[in-house]
């Protein structure tokens, strides 16, 4: 990564953290970088096994790389990740950049509860020649489980005579998980490492096992990330090493309010946002503070960006860069700061995961928070727990008044806002562009910057933030009014009422914490509805 310059904030930064020896204190897995309080500290131990995750996967290659070259052999034409968070947003970066390789099957990847995009994703499959990888760290997470019982149901409808062989399992050793994939007679259970929190899970089994079953080189792709890791080593002079100045940069500019870290990247890396998303927001979102990351926002001229705007530049060699070069540019040639990672190749990626991992740690201790915690996540799952108790009690879910619009919410807003659109509907090229309709016009109309999350995907992600950063959100909540009725086998209720309660549960835990939230009941042609929507802003 380099810099345009080495800025008086990043120089600052770099000094703190040569003062305190904070590189090789990392490396020496030491929780003081982050906290010093006589507290219990094993959390922080517990979480930092992703700075030797490449060099240990090394060692899992040629075995995971045999299952994958079995798994094709075998005739399978699709793998569907069933996963959320940390467990699914690396293998949707890996789907989106690189595709398949010849022979090998297609990836999808299945991380929404919302009805249609359950059965969008069973039509676009023979279930008879699919591999369903059912990736939970914890192994009880809701929505992992209810797909894997969902769609083993489905294969048990088809000719498939051993119905858990369309079934394996990426998760830590000793969960439920664990125990139910024996029990039902998976393929295989890959036990990835404990030590190694979700978001940072990238080149772990949460990332790899996806990748090779697509037929990458993931050896390839893992000894990126130990060049990076190596790069990042304590030995290297600190204004020389990436991570750490991409750390510097991220801390450094945080504290002259530049805050809004948005992502431009080549075409190629677009969905890596969604990973890094993740990464940043739910690390260093917390205890009033927080970098908002921004992914995916339509391009706008340099007038319509504020001065809490830190850029990103993920380039990728030979991609059509033509417009992103130019808006770059044009931002640099008006004073916002730019920082730019060139990748030769998309294997590169594998030292980009690396990279912005071991950055967030760094800016972590810069911010002075936990950056391995997510303290504000439960609340939503509690509430939606709740929710769907009262529902099996009493047959419906509680109606919802919300106090805001959207015109209400813009109108509110002051300097230093966001607008978090949170969208529980299938996300399809017309359902983006229509969304991308709207936060294009709350950029140029307004200054107003956007993120965009499907839900409940980002309850896991930029949720943690929305809920413990600086409480400077404007949230729009975005619901089906119509959503169609897919079981859930097992269960007494189905994806519509999951979906339905997770919104609520969110929407009631926002309002609880006093921030400003409006709700939009949508039915019908949901992107049509949702374009005129954003033409009264």
């Amino acid at each position: 990564m380099s810099q345009n310059g080495l800025a008086p904030p990043i120089r600052r930064a770099l000094d703190r953290l040569s003062s305190d020896l904070i590189v090789s204190r990392i490396w020496d897995k030491d929780p003081t970088v982050w906290r010093d309080d006589g507290e219990d500290q094993s959390e922080f131990v517990d979480r930092l096994g992703w700075l030797d995750a490449p060099s240990e996967m090394l060692g899992e290659a040629d075995a995971i790389a045999a299952f994958a070259d079995q798994v094709r052999d075998d005739g399978i034409r699709h793998v569907v990740v069933l996963g959320m968070g940390g467990s699914s947003l690396c293998p949707e970066v890996l789907r989106a950049s690189f595709g398949s390789a010849p022979g090998f099957p297609e990836l999808v990847v299945l991380d929404s509860t919302v009805p249609a995009t359950v059965e969008r994703v069973a039509r676009a499959i023979d279930p008879a020649r699919t591999l369903f990888i059912v990736s939970s760290k914890s192994g009880t997470t809701t929505e992992p489980l209810s797909f894997l019982h969902y769609f083993h149901e489905v294969v048990a409808g088809t000719v498939v005579a051993d119905v858990g062989a369309s079934f394996a399992a990426i998760t830590d050793p000793g969960t439920p998980l664990e125990s139910l994939a024996g029990e039902m007679g998976f393929r295989h259970v890959f036990r990835a490492a404990a030590d190694v929190g979700g978001r940072y899970s990238a080149l772990t089994d949460f990332g790899i096992v996806p990748a090779a079953l697509i037929g990458l080189d993931i050896r390839k792709l893992l000894k990126r990330g130990e060049s990076m890791a190596g790069e990042c080593a304590p030995d290297v002079a600190i204004d020389e090493n990436p991570g750490t100045l991409l750390g510097a940069a991220l801390g450094g500019w945080y504290g002259e309010g530049r805050d809004k870290l948005t992502f431009i990247t080549s075409p190629a890396l677009e969905r890596f946002g969604l990973w890094a998303e993740q990464l940043i927001a739910e690390s260093t979102g917390k205890d009033g503070r927080g970098i908002l990351p921004i992914a995916m926002e339509p391009m706008a001229g340099a007038e319509s960006y504020g001065d809490d705007r830190l850029f990103a530049y993920l380039r990728l060699d030979g991609d059509d860069n033509a417009a992103t070069d130019v808006h770059m540019a044009e931002l640099e040639s008006v004073g916002h700061p730019v920082l730019r990672e060139n990748l030769a190749d998309l294997y590169d990626l594998g030292a980009s995961f690396y990279r912005w991992e071991f950055a967030t740690a760094v800016a972590g201790m810069l911010l002075g928070i936990h950056p391995f915690n997510q303290p504000n996540v439960q609340g939503s799952k509690d509430s939606t727990v709740l929710l769907l108790s009262e529902y099996e009690s009493t047959g419906r879910l509680p109606d919802l008044k919300s106090g805001h619009t959207l015109g209400s919410l813009v109108d509110e807003a002051n300097a230093g806002d966001y607008v978090a659109i949170m969208v529980y509907l299938d996300e399809s090229s017309e359902m983006d562009a229509a969304v991308a309709g709207l936060r294009r016009a709350l950029l140029e109309r307004h200054r107003l910057p956007s993120t965009l999350g499907y839900g409940p995907r980002f309850l896991h992600s930029t949720g943690q933030l929305h809920k413990g950063g600086k409480q400077n959100g404007l949230f729009l909540q975005i619901v089906g009014a119509d959503y169609e009725s897919v079981p859930i086998p097992g269960e007494s209720y189905g994806f519509d009422v999951l979906v339905a309660a997770q919104s609520a549960g969110d929407f009631q835990v926002l309002n609880h914490r006093g921030l400003r939230v409006a709700r939009v009941e949508l039915s019908g042609d949901y992107p049509a509805r949702l374009l005129s929507l954003s033409e009264g802003i």
